[in-house]
């Protein structure tokens, strides 16, 4: 299935159905009066939340969204039968604009959530509501108000606890591989990762659990939209925590310097994109421990720790390291859950 995470689409609602003009007419009730019923409401353009989809791809294929108008009203001062809504299931996190002036329309975070974008038109009312003792015989009945109509940008941000960062090849799909049921593309070049993913990551030896999503690779210059990464950083904004992997393999030291460098350049192009973003607290993994000598992993740890950040040590490979990360991400998640 493609990752489908942004959409623009057209949407209407349905028009409300006309009153309608109509008079009683009865064997014993020759003057019965009027008897026109009301229009039925139009139709709704509706959203729904829901755990079953992960991407956006059923919106790519069915760009206009249009609800039925409702129906005229009847004799007998019967109500015409209302328009049938659109309803859209769409994944969770998923974020509904008008796409012309920006305004957030629905922003649809728990599943089962329910918002209507465009409401339908009020059906219009039967000349039965407009008797009155100057007028006995009204031969007027409302239309039904017109349905809205707009533009919808439509944008999926991903639910997840923890956000992975860094460099391409760091290890962020093996680190995720390995804590989690996910199964990115995991290989020894950089870029492999060409959409984000989400794993649910048990605590050890706990009930609890967490979900991490794993996003392209960040490189140099990301924020004028060089490498992938920059299309995907919106799926960590709605992150507690925020996960930067440093990679201690000596090969991409030769080739894209020392961790502390690579680490200050990744948060400058995150500062670019959004300084909201880039001011979030985050821990710092030096992975690829185990292809590092104890004096170069030594020699990071103390430069980020001497820079005031929180910093662990693992290799996804071996598994060395991860249960204390995971311990304390969990922790984090809980406090942020709870303030």
């Amino acid at each position: 299935m493609r990752f489908i995470d942004e959409v623009r689409v057209e949407a209407s609602s349905g028009a409300g159905g006309p009153g309608l003009v109509a008079f009683r007419k009865e064997k014993y009730l020759p003057n019965g009066g009027p008897y026109g019923g009301d229009g039925g409401k139009g139709g709704d353009v509706v959203f729904v939340a829901t755990r079953n989809k992960n991407t956006l791809l059923h919106l790519r294929f069915k760009q206009q969204l249009v609800a039925k108008n409702g129906k005229s009203g009847g004799p007998a001062r019967r109500t015409g039968a209302g328009g049938d809504d659109v309803v859209v299931e769409v994944p969770i996190g998923t974020i509904a604009r008008d796409a012309d002036t920006g305004e957030v329309l629905a922003d649809l975070t728990e599943h089962g959530q329910r918002v209507v974008l465009l409401a339908g038109g009020i059906g219009g009312l039967g000349n039965a509501h407009f008797k009155s003792s100057t007028n006995r015989a009204p031969t007027y009945a409302q239309p039904g108000l017109p349905g809205a109509a707009a533009a919808i940008a439509v944008e999926l941000k991903l639910m997840a606890d923890v956000g992975l960062l860094g460099y391409p090849n760091a290890g962020k799909s093996t680190l995720i591989s390995r804590l989690s049921a996910a199964k990115p593309k995991v290989a020894s070049y950089p870029f492999t990762t060409l959409t984000p993913s989400l794993g649910v990551v048990q605590v050890p030896g706990t009930y609890d659990s967490f979900v991490m999503a794993d996003i392209p690779g960040l490189i140099e210059g990301a924020a004028d939209g060089v490498g992938l990464g920059h299309r995907f950083l919106r799926h960590v904004e709605r992150c507690a925590v925020l996960l930067h992997l440093v990679s201690l393999d000596p090969t991409e030291a030769e080739a894209q310097g020392a961790p502390m460098d690579r680490f200050a350049r990744i948060n400058h192009e995150l500062k670019r994109f959004d300084p909201a973003l880039a001011e979030r607290p985050q821990v710092v993994l030096l992975s690829k421990s185990d292809v590092s000598t104890d004096e170069d992993t030594a020699a990071a740890v103390q430069a980020f720790t001497a820079a005031g950040h929180v910093v662990y040590v693992a290799s996804a490979a071996t598994s060395a390291g991860l249960d204390p990360l995971v311990f304390d991400l969990a922790a984090r998640i809980r406090a942020e859950t709870d303030s």
